[in-house]
């Protein structure tokens, strides 16, 4: 049974709330006009905008035998995405995000690993990932039993029979990341991280510095976004940059998914480079038009 992409990595149960006119002080209710539960994590929001694109997903990541853990599998069933991957663990809870939306500004996140914290490269079947066309790691350097080297033959093997390599993060603060990195980056096709983490990885500012770097490191191709300043991609033999499309914005919680689902598309439609990122940048915005990571992200008719 072949499918379009597989998603390993984070799966969360995010909690959200409408935008804010402000943040409460100490001990003060503020009353919001909606509080959502909603689906996330980089592989479970990645896997759910490819369906809605019509292109076959599948999930491997682990939740806890919990209602959380629960609806996470529910959610990504009733879409149809292959979710026999997924492992229910028992003692230990979901991993969860709250993330408040204040009007006008970035928004922000509480973030609890739970059972994300015990998913390791083993987890992650061989044969499946054989059957992928494109194989997605979303949220690395966020799960601490992920080991380097085991990754390493994992995406070794992914090469060796055909399949797309591609790598996205998820970075807490500084730290020793360069060697969590270094095995991976010479057997990732494509490299996503966004502005901020590239910046924690390398020291460095300026994205075409980064992504220099992550060249140097091995990566075939590194496209680095910056939100609203648009993205940058740069691999063997070009060098592009594109702009942001531009959206009201109700809630940006899982635009970078929305963007990576949107430049996966394009790499199984076989398109260039700069198609790539465009389909990234049109995903990537319609995420913002609605409450919660997927909501808002275009279905195929409303993207073309």
């Amino acid at each position: 049974m072949s499918l379009d992409c597989l998603c390993a990595g984070l799966l969360v149960a995010d909690h959200l709330c409408a935008p804010l006119a402000r943040l409460p002080k100490a001990g003060e209710l503020l009353v919001s006009d909606r509080l959502v539960l909603n689906i996330g994590g980089n592989a479970s929001n990645t896997a759910m905008d490819l369906t809605k694109l019509g292109i076959e997903a599948g999930v491997i990541g682990c939740v806890g035998q919990d209602i959380f853990g629960r609806f996470v599998c529910e959610t990504l069933d009733a879409q149809h995405i292959r979710t026999d991957g997924v492992r229910r663990l028992p003692q230990v809870e979901t991993a969860g995000t709250l993330i408040v939306n204040v009007a006008g500004e970035d928004r922000r996140f509480i973030h609890a690993v739970g059972a994300n914290a015990e998913f390791t490269a083993e987890m992650i079947s061989k044969e499946l990932v054989r059957q992928a066309k494109v194989f997605y790691l979303g949220g690395y350097l966020l799960m601490p039993k992920l080991d380097p080297s085991a990754l390493a033959d994992l995406f070794r093997d992914a090469k060796e029979h055909g399949v797309i390599t591609v790598l996205d993060v998820v970075i807490s603060g500084p730290g020793d990341h360069w060697s969590k990195l270094a095995p991976l980056l010479p057997l990732t096709d494509h490299f996503l991280p966004n502005r901020d983490e590239a910046e924690l990885i390398t020291g460095l500012a300026d994205p075409w510095e980064q992504a220099a770097r992550f060249r140097e490191a091995g990566a075939k191709t590194v496209v680095i976004t910056s939100g609203g300043e648009g993205s940058i991609l740069w691999n063997q033999g070009q060098k592009l940059q594109a702009a942001a499309y531009q959206m009201e914005v109700a809630d940006g919680s899982g635009a970078g998914d929305a963007f990576d689902a949107g430049y996966i598309a394009g790499l199984l439609q076989g398109l260039e480079p700069a198609e790539c990122l465009r389909w990234g940048s049109a995903l990537g915005a319609s995420c913002v038009r609605a409450i919660g990571t997927t909501a808002g992200v275009f279905t195929r008719p409303e993207a073309v």
